[in-house]
Protein backbone atom coordinates (compact mmCIF):
# COMPACT_ATOMS: atom_id res chain seq x y z
CA UNK A 1 0.00 0.00 0.00
CA UNK A 2 2.90 2.02 0.82
CA UNK A 3 4.50 1.55 -2.11
CA UNK A 4 1.60 2.33 -4.36
CA UNK A 5 1.17 5.70 -2.36
CA UNK A 6 4.65 6.34 -2.74
CA UNK A 7 4.40 5.50 -6.81
CA UNK A 8 1.27 8.07 -7.28
CA UNK A 9 3.04 10.47 -5.41
CA UNK A 10 6.12 10.31 -7.92
CA UNK A 11 4.04 10.46 -10.34
CA UNK A 12 1.98 13.26 -9.33
CA UNK A 13 5.17 15.26 -8.90
CA UNK A 14 5.93 14.71 -12.72
CA UNK A 15 2.63 15.41 -14.15
CA UNK A 16 2.69 18.87 -12.11
CA UNK A 17 6.49 19.37 -12.87
CA UNK A 18 6.06 18.38 -16.61
CA UNK A 19 2.59 21.21 -16.37
CA UNK A 20 4.60 24.00 -14.64
CA UNK A 21 7.64 23.45 -17.66
CA UNK A 22 4.49 23.59 -20.08
CA UNK A 23 3.31 26.71 -18.30
CA UNK A 24 6.59 28.20 -18.05
CA UNK A 25 6.93 28.14 -21.96
CA UNK A 26 3.57 29.44 -22.64
CA UNK A 27 4.35 32.60 -20.44
CA UNK A 28 7.62 32.84 -22.26
CA UNK A 29 6.10 32.58 -25.77
CA UNK A 30 3.36 35.22 -24.52
CA UNK A 31 5.87 37.61 -23.22
CA UNK A 32 7.90 37.80 -26.44
CA UNK A 33 5.00 37.90 -28.59
CA UNK A 34 3.81 40.84 -26.72
CA UNK A 35 7.42 42.18 -27.13
CA UNK A 36 7.48 41.38 -30.92
CA UNK A 37 3.73 43.31 -31.02
CA UNK A 38 4.78 46.16 -28.82
CA UNK A 39 7.75 46.81 -30.66
CA UNK A 40 6.51 46.62 -34.32
CA UNK A 41 3.02 48.91 -32.75
CA UNK A 42 5.47 51.57 -31.18
CA UNK A 43 7.24 52.31 -34.86
CA UNK A 44 3.89 54.29 -35.40
CA UNK A 45 4.75 56.84 -33.11
CA UNK A 46 8.57 57.64 -34.86
CA UNK A 47 8.48 60.39 -37.22
CA UNK A 48 9.07 59.44 -40.06
CA UNK A 49 12.65 61.36 -41.17
CA UNK A 50 13.45 59.54 -38.36
CA UNK A 51 12.63 56.38 -38.92
CA UNK A 52 14.19 56.66 -42.73
CA UNK A 53 17.37 57.85 -40.89
CA UNK A 54 17.70 55.17 -38.63
CA UNK A 55 16.04 52.09 -40.35
CA UNK A 56 18.50 49.92 -40.11
CA UNK A 57 18.84 49.74 -36.58
CA UNK A 58 14.96 49.40 -36.26
CA UNK A 59 15.22 46.59 -38.52
CA UNK A 60 17.98 45.26 -36.91
CA UNK A 61 15.36 45.39 -33.70
CA UNK A 62 12.82 44.12 -35.29
CA UNK A 63 15.09 40.84 -36.62
CA UNK A 64 15.80 39.86 -33.21
CA UNK A 65 12.15 40.26 -31.58
CA UNK A 66 10.62 38.36 -34.46
CA UNK A 67 12.89 35.19 -34.37
CA UNK A 68 11.98 35.01 -30.60
CA UNK A 69 9.05 35.36 -30.85
CA UNK A 70 9.16 32.79 -33.37
CA UNK A 71 10.54 30.27 -31.78
CA UNK A 72 8.89 30.76 -28.33
CA UNK A 73 5.52 30.28 -29.92
CA UNK A 74 6.80 27.09 -31.45
CA UNK A 75 7.25 25.22 -27.94
CA UNK A 76 4.20 26.64 -26.48
CA UNK A 77 1.19 24.37 -26.21
CA UNK A 78 -1.71 27.20 -26.64
CA UNK A 79 -0.01 28.77 -29.51
CA UNK A 80 -2.70 29.57 -32.42
CA UNK A 81 -3.53 32.60 -30.58
CA UNK A 82 -0.33 33.73 -30.36
CA UNK A 83 0.69 32.84 -34.15
CA UNK A 84 -2.34 35.11 -35.53
CA UNK A 85 -1.02 37.89 -33.44
CA UNK A 86 2.20 37.31 -34.98
CA UNK A 87 1.30 37.28 -38.29
CA UNK A 88 -0.47 40.53 -37.88
CA UNK A 89 2.09 42.42 -36.93
CA UNK A 90 4.17 40.63 -39.63
CA UNK A 91 2.74 42.04 -41.88
CA UNK A 92 1.80 45.86 -40.42
CA UNK A 93 5.55 45.52 -40.69
CA UNK A 94 6.45 44.67 -43.89
CA UNK A 95 3.88 46.59 -45.12
CA UNK A 96 5.70 50.10 -43.14
CA UNK A 97 9.00 48.48 -44.25
CA UNK A 98 7.68 48.14 -48.27
CA UNK A 99 6.94 52.25 -47.58
CA UNK A 100 10.04 53.40 -45.95
CA UNK A 101 12.46 51.26 -48.50
CA UNK A 102 10.66 53.25 -51.47
CA UNK A 103 10.77 56.62 -49.41
CA UNK A 104 14.71 55.92 -49.23
CA UNK A 105 15.09 54.94 -52.72
CA UNK A 106 13.15 58.01 -53.97
CA UNK A 107 15.60 59.55 -51.24
CA UNK A 108 18.78 58.90 -53.27
CA UNK A 109 20.53 61.68 -55.26
CA UNK A 110 20.75 60.52 -58.97
CA UNK A 111 23.77 59.99 -60.68
CA UNK A 112 24.58 60.91 -63.65
CA UNK A 113 26.04 59.10 -66.19
CA UNK A 114 28.66 60.81 -68.23
CA UNK A 115 28.27 58.46 -71.06
CA UNK A 116 24.54 59.25 -71.56
CA UNK A 117 25.48 62.74 -70.87
CA UNK A 118 28.26 62.57 -73.85
CA UNK A 119 25.34 60.90 -76.07
CA UNK A 120 22.88 63.78 -74.70
CA UNK A 121 25.40 66.43 -75.97
CA UNK A 122 26.42 64.35 -79.39
CA UNK A 123 22.76 64.03 -80.48
CA UNK A 124 20.42 65.63 -78.39
CA UNK A 125 18.68 64.35 -74.67
CA UNK A 126 17.21 61.57 -74.76
CA UNK A 127 17.91 60.59 -78.36
CA UNK A 128 20.44 57.43 -77.76
CA UNK A 129 20.99 55.38 -75.14
CA UNK A 130 23.26 52.16 -73.80
CA UNK A 131 21.98 50.39 -77.01
CA UNK A 132 23.13 52.89 -79.32
CA UNK A 133 20.03 52.56 -81.11
CA UNK A 134 20.24 55.33 -84.24
CA UNK A 135 17.13 54.18 -85.95
CA UNK A 136 15.78 57.31 -86.43
CA UNK A 137 19.26 58.60 -88.35
CA UNK A 138 17.47 58.26 -92.22
CA UNK A 139 18.70 59.54 -95.60
CA UNK A 140 16.67 62.90 -94.85
CA UNK A 141 18.96 64.06 -91.49
CA UNK A 142 22.02 61.61 -91.49
CA UNK A 143 23.72 64.89 -93.04
CA UNK A 144 23.00 66.97 -90.12
CA UNK A 145 23.45 64.61 -87.69
CA UNK A 146 27.12 64.35 -88.46
CA UNK A 147 27.35 67.92 -88.50
CA UNK A 148 25.62 68.28 -85.19
CA UNK A 149 28.27 65.56 -83.61
CA UNK A 150 31.07 67.44 -85.22
CA UNK A 151 30.10 70.84 -83.93
CA UNK A 152 29.61 69.46 -80.74
CA UNK A 153 33.31 67.27 -80.70
CA UNK A 154 34.88 70.44 -81.49
CA UNK A 155 33.25 72.89 -78.67
CA UNK A 156 33.54 70.41 -76.12
CA UNK A 157 37.14 68.27 -76.92
CA UNK A 158 39.19 69.97 -74.54
CA UNK A 159 36.69 68.85 -71.61
CA UNK A 160 36.85 65.07 -72.58
CA UNK A 161 38.74 62.60 -70.45
CA UNK A 162 40.16 59.58 -71.65
CA UNK A 163 37.40 57.59 -70.55
CA UNK A 164 35.18 60.21 -72.86
CA UNK A 165 37.31 59.57 -75.73
CA UNK A 166 36.53 55.78 -75.43
CA UNK A 167 32.86 56.45 -74.88
CA UNK A 168 32.89 59.05 -77.85
CA UNK A 169 35.01 56.73 -80.18
CA UNK A 170 32.00 54.00 -79.31
CA UNK A 171 29.23 56.80 -80.58
CA UNK A 172 30.72 57.49 -83.97
CA UNK A 173 31.40 53.89 -85.00
CA UNK A 174 27.77 53.52 -84.06
CA UNK A 175 26.79 56.92 -86.42
CA UNK A 176 29.40 54.96 -89.61
CA UNK A 177 27.58 51.95 -88.85
CA UNK A 178 24.11 53.61 -89.21
CA UNK A 179 25.27 55.73 -92.41
CA UNK A 180 26.19 51.76 -93.97
CA UNK A 181 22.28 51.21 -93.40
CA UNK A 182 21.23 54.44 -94.81
CA UNK A 183 23.17 54.35 -97.72
CA UNK A 184 21.11 51.94 -99.99
CA UNK A 185 17.91 54.05 -98.66
CA UNK A 186 18.63 56.33 -100.66
CA UNK A 187 21.01 58.99 -99.47
CA UNK A 188 21.55 61.33 -101.88
CA UNK A 189 25.29 61.68 -103.70
CA UNK A 190 25.65 64.97 -102.28
CA UNK A 191 25.23 64.65 -98.82
CA UNK A 192 27.03 61.37 -98.47
CA UNK A 193 30.03 63.29 -100.43
CA UNK A 194 29.82 66.04 -97.40
CA UNK A 195 29.69 63.19 -94.88
CA UNK A 196 32.96 62.23 -96.00
CA UNK A 197 34.04 65.55 -95.86
CA UNK A 198 33.09 65.28 -92.38
CA UNK A 199 34.64 62.04 -91.64
CA UNK A 200 37.67 63.27 -92.89
CA UNK A 201 37.95 66.63 -90.75
CA UNK A 202 37.26 64.27 -87.93
CA UNK A 203 39.54 61.42 -88.16
CA UNK A 204 42.99 62.91 -87.52
CA UNK A 205 41.35 65.55 -85.00
CA UNK A 206 40.25 62.49 -82.89
CA UNK A 207 43.13 60.79 -83.41
CA UNK A 208 45.38 63.39 -82.13
CA UNK A 209 42.80 64.68 -79.36
CA UNK A 210 43.04 61.60 -77.77
CA UNK A 211 46.42 60.88 -77.52
CA UNK A 212 46.87 64.41 -76.09
CA UNK A 213 44.18 63.70 -73.07
CA UNK A 214 46.07 59.96 -72.56
CA UNK A 215 49.49 61.96 -72.26
CA UNK A 216 47.58 64.32 -69.96
CA UNK A 217 46.04 62.23 -67.23
CA UNK A 218 49.59 60.17 -67.67
CA UNK A 219 51.24 63.43 -66.46
CA UNK A 220 48.74 64.59 -63.68
CA UNK A 221 48.97 60.78 -62.21
CA UNK A 222 52.62 61.64 -61.79
CA UNK A 223 52.12 64.75 -60.03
Amino acid sequence: MKKSIYAVGILTMVVLAFASCKDEKQVKAEKSVNNYVFYVDSLDNVIADDAKANWSAIDAGYQVRISEAEMSVTDAKDNEALREKVAVSKAKYEALKAKYQAELEADKPVVANPNQLLRDRFFGEGKVGEDMNLSWVNKDNILQTYQDFLDSYEKNKEDFTREDYDEVKLIYEALDSRKNTVEKEGLSSEDNNKIASIKFRFAPMFKMNRIGAKARENEEAKE
